[in-house]
């Protein structure tokens, strides 16, 4: 149908009151914005309609009904004088009623109702039309004290980016609705998402990461992708489990950020907080060709919660992969690079082996002098040696390893000064290699543990791999049952 108006701003008069004399209100500056960047946009202004609510009082004037009945999109201001307001509860009534006689209350599977939460305030306590909706919350929560602040709306002299970015995320969420509505047919209307756009599960974080969720949610959606969850998670955990089973079944990624807080631990739950819940969650969804995982932790992350400690610390020692998921701890840059690279790869053909063998030699940063003399004795045996690159930054490095375990015939490990944590974290990525693309098996895995000698190294053992231990100089006879199973591979008598 065609609308009177296509934005309906519902908000207490008290939260649009300035603070100072000679401001303007928050809800005012808000609308002025919308206004401005929906034009932008759009490519034309947009229709929108705000009651300035100068009487005082909470009559519901015939001019509101006629208004609230003839508007295509309604945007709530939540507050706690919103939800203790008959008139404001009686708006956001009277549109989800008219909606639902006039085609539905979501298009396309999005809400016609927009949650703006300037102050918080608990969802238990928002109106059951919207309780379910994931909203923009122009504060910050802190779960651990309880203390919120808002983001400050002004431009000078110190501009809080983080009401910029919530704001772009509301205009675009409602130019994009104006304009499946302004379709004649909504199946010709752009849906949440490309359809050819693979899904990915962005799970819900703590406080602390929720700025850096956001930015991944953000270059997502703009790329087309359906972020999900698309409405809030339950708060009881046998609901909750359910939604996020649903959720991940339908995604081709889940990304999981990991950060100084354990996060809340909903209703019928023991001990695990809603972050380890979806991660656990997202190892039972399985890794295989059509999803994986990329848990992140910011560098340096260090946390004071015994709870969380514990979560990371099973998360780097018990951490498995069979097709591409990654744990990683880069910049949060190098992980949206990433995240894209996941969402766009296609399986790759290792080239066929011509006479020089491919030989991908890992080693540490610290180790690359020990390891000359074994990548000499190897280029003299005719085998096309490759390091790991060393200069540049962590998107080229990581990205240089993933070709290498591409194209190579053969990988071998090199341990001298490098951590036991580095070499159990390289042969993990072995595991990986149906995830970067690769078809072919490798026709031969070791790992050279040479000098120092260290009990941990004496320790090791594994059946992923060849292990050979030479902690002497080295010695061409260590390294030649490795050679002879290369051989073999081949179909080659050495």
């Amino acid at each position: 149908m065609k609308y009177e108006d296509e934005i309906f701003i519902s908000y207490a008069h008290i939260d649009n009151e300035p603070l100072a004399e000679g401001q303007r209100g928050w809800v005012q500056l808000l609308e002025e914005r919308l206004r401005k960047r929906l034009a932008q946009l759009l490519g034309e202004p947009p229709r929108v309609w705000r009651d300035p609510k100068l009487q005082g009082n909470d009559e519901f004037s015939d001019i509101l009904m006629h208004k609230i009945s003839n508007v295509a999109l309604l945007v709530s201001i939540i507050s706690p004088r919103y939800l203790r307001s008959e008139w404001c509860v009686r708006e956001l009534d009277e549109f989800c009623r008219n909606a639902a006689s006039q085609g539905g209350l979501t298009v396309s599977g999005k809400s016609r109702v927009f949650k703006v939460a300037k102050t918080f305030t608990p969802r238990t306590g928002h109106p059951s039309q919207v309780q379910g909706l994931l909203g923009y919350e122009f504060y910050e929560y802190d779960e651990t004290s309880g203390q919120a602040r808002e983001f400050s709306p002004e431009i000078d002299p110190n501009r809080d980016t983080r009401y910029w970015e919530k704001f772009e995320d509301l205009a675009w969420d409602i130019k994009q609705q104006i304009e499946r509505l302004r379709s004649d047919d909504e199946a010709a209307a752009p849906a949440s998402g490309d359809p050819s756009a693979p899904a990915v599960y962005l799970a819900e974080t703590t406080y602390d990461l929720s700025e850096q969720r956001d930015k991944i949610k953000r270059e997502l959606t703009q790329r087309g992708h359906q972020v999900l969850p698309d409405k809030e998670l339950p708060l009881r955990a046998p609901a909750l489990e359910e939604a996020v089973r649903e959720y991940l079944k339908r995604s081709r990624l889940s990304v999981h950020l990991v950060g100084e807080n354990y996060g809340i631990i909903p209703e019928m739950e023991k001990d695990r907080s809603v972050v380890r819940l979806q991660q656990e969650l997202a190892i039972e969804r399985g890794d295989n060709v059509e999803f994986s995982r990329l848990i992140w932790m910011p560098p340096g992350l260090q946390s004071k919660d015994e709870r969380q400690q514990r979560f990371i610390a099973d998360l780097q020692d018990n951490f498995t992969s069979h097709n591409g998921s990654e744990l990683l701890q880069v910049k949060l840059e190098d992980l949206k690079t990433i995240i894209q690279t996941k969402l766009t790869q296609r399986p790759k053909q290792a080239p066929a082996a011509g006479e020089a063998t491919r030989l991908y030699l890992i080693c540490d940063q610290q180790d690359i002098d020990a390891v000359e003399p074994l990548q000499n004795y190897l280029f003299e045996r005719g085998i096309e040696v490759t390091l790991p690159l060393l200069d540049g930054n962590e998107a080229e490095v990581l990205q240089d390893h993933k070709d290498n375990l591409l194209v190579c015939d053969a990988v071998l490990i090199f341990q001298g000064r490098a951590s036991e944590g580095w070499l159990r974290m390289k042969l993990r990525e072995l595991l990986k290699l149906p995830g970067y693309g690769r078809t072919s098996p490798l026709l031969a895995k070791a790992v050279y543990i040479t000098a120092p000698e260290l009990p941990a190294k004496e320790r090791f053992k594994t059946l992923e791999a060849l292990v050979i231990k030479n902690y002497a100089e080295f010695n061409p006879g260590a390294i030649g049952p490795f050679l002879e199973r290369i051989n073999k591979a081949k179909g080659r008598s050495q």
